[in-house]
């Protein structure tokens, strides 16, 4: 009666995708599986999580609805009769304005995805169009919908039964043209820890991108106290209309957090306020894309060897304990992505930057030499969750750091001293028992902090080699001409 598998295929349309549904039919009728998670997901097709299904009832052939934008995803099928379904893209791109058409049955389904409007016409008496959501319905979404005229002469669609001859409600019959649309933008990414390395990293480039989004910081967010949020915050209400949820804000004082003033503050923000995000994001159908350290691990892999992303946590630090915390909480939710990070150095004081001062100064630091990993340029970071996101990647860990030779701390200071004309000698290697001394409340650190990442690179993102960024960023701080001054 139709395929004996469910079979995805593309369409000029991105995103756009026809569902082939086997039938199971007898004397007695058929059954069909309209929707099911595991096999969909798959054959091919994004987890898009669905909150509603509806229900429309036509009585007579020839009723012909639409066209409509509207701001969610949806998974169309019949459940009696047959339709002549139309699609045209009315997003803001190089496909605005094409139009896909097909005759859709019971053994046919189509994922619709947000801004690309919908349309059909029905081919038969009494059929029964069926339609899962990723969002409720609100008055308020109408102002995020869009409209085609479903008579427009650019995309000419050849309807079946005139439209002069067919049922219409006087609305569908006053939508604009094409050339009076607006299109529709796509749905904005919400950050979450605006004013971090990374938070200040990923605005920067979002903006660049010309991508919409919304960043927030703690004056709005703060993940240390979610009981105080409002309340669309905390239900998941407010975050229905982002494409996704990035989590850069997290408390990173890995030392105060030994303390017992820090420690609590870890959790807070670390643990519960994160677990809070994903039951929020959980709530509102929305992925969320968290991003986690190389301190979740202890570091005792032999130097050589990289961490892959299902190697076993066992952090030493109530920092890195947090943190593990945090990600355990976000792997509960269906939808998720989470980024392991290390060595992060963002605009402002770091690690490099002290570096090139102490250089500059004439000053000789003392450095530790048996803690080995990759540095990870905020920008690239950026770019990469970036691209786990608008490529749709597989839901799952990830690690993302820079590329390259890995190198101890004091390897990386003489390299500063390098670059920037400095004798390297000048930096005195030594190991993290001589540099700690006898001070107290000094968190333990990974000793081996180098994370694999085939996984990432199968998502079709290449992180930059760090010595290669640790020089143009060196250039253009201008330290090298300040020391050469």
């Amino acid at each position: 009666m139709s395929a004996a598998e469910l079979r995805v295929r593309s369409t000029a349309i991105p995103g756009l995708l026809l569902v082939d549904v086997p039938v199971h039919g007898d004397n007695r009728g058929w059954f069909k599986e309209n929707w099911q998670r595991a096999k969909a997901v798959a054959a091919g097709l994004p987890d898009f999580g669905p909150v509603q299904n509806n229900i429309s009832f036509n009585g007579d052939r020839g009723t012909t609805r639409g066209i409509h934008a509207e701001p969610w995803d949806k998974y169309v099928s019949v459940a009696t009769g047959r339709i002549f379904g139309a699609w045209v893209d009315l997003r803001d791109g190089e496909t605005f304005g094409t139009v896909v058409t097909c005759e859709v049955g019971p053994d046919t389904a189509v994922l619709v995805p947000r801004g690309v409007g919908n349309a059909f016409q029905t081919l038969e008496d009494a059929t029964a169009y069926t339609y899962l959501v990723t969002d409720h319905w609100s008055a308020e979404a109408l102002d995020e919908y869009s409209f085609l005229n479903l008579a427009d002469e650019t995309v000419a669609i050849d309807w079946p039964v005139p439209l002069e001859r067919a049922q219409l409600s006087d609305k569908d019959r006053k939508h604009p043209r094409l050339d009076a649309v607006d299109p529709l933008a796509p749905a904005p990414v919400l950050v979450v820890g605006r004013t971090g390395q990374l938070g200040r990293a990923l605005v920067a480039l979002l903006e660049e991108r010309g991508v919409p989004h919304r960043a927030v910081g703690r004056d709005e967010l703060d993940l240390a106290e979610p009981g105080r949020w409002p309340e669309p915050w905390r239900t998941g209400v407010g975050l229905r209309r982002y494409r996704a949820v990035v989590n850069a804000a997290a408390h990173t004082a890995v030392d105060e957090a030994e303390t017992p003033e820090g420690r609590p503050s870890a959790w807070a923000a670390n643990a519960t306020g994160v677990a809070a995000l994903a039951a929020a994001c959980a709530a509102a159908g929305v992925p969320l894309l968290h991003v986690s350290t190389d301190y979740v691990f202890d570091g005792a892999l032999p130097l050589g060897q990289e961490y892959p992303v299902d190697a076993p946590v066992a952090p030493l630090s109530v920092y890195g304990q947090s943190k593990a915390a945090g990600e355990a909480a976000v792997r509960a939710l269906p939808r998720h992505w989470v980024v392991r990070t290390s060595w992060v150095i963002g605009s402002g004081r770091n690690f490099i930057s002290t570096m090139a001062g102490l250089a500059a100064r004439g000053v000789d630091p003392r450095v530790v030499d048996d803690q080995v990993g990759r540095l990870t340029f905020a920008e690239d970071l950026a770019a990469g969750v970036l691209h786990l996101v608008e490529s749709a990647a597989p839901y799952g860990t990830y690690h993302l750091t820079g590329a390259g030779e890995p190198l101890s701390w004091a390897q990386v200071a003489r390299r500063v001293f390098e670059l920037l004309g400095a004798d390297p000698d000048r930096v005195h290697p030594v190991s993290t028992a001589e540099y700690t001394g006898e001070r107290t409340g000094v968190a333990p650190r990974p000793r081996n902090s180098v994370l694999e990442l085939a996984a990432l690179r199968a998502t079709g993102f290449e992180p930059h080699d760090h010595l290669e960024l640790l020089g143009t960023r060196l250039h253009a701080d201008g330290a090298a001409e300040a020391l050469r001054g």
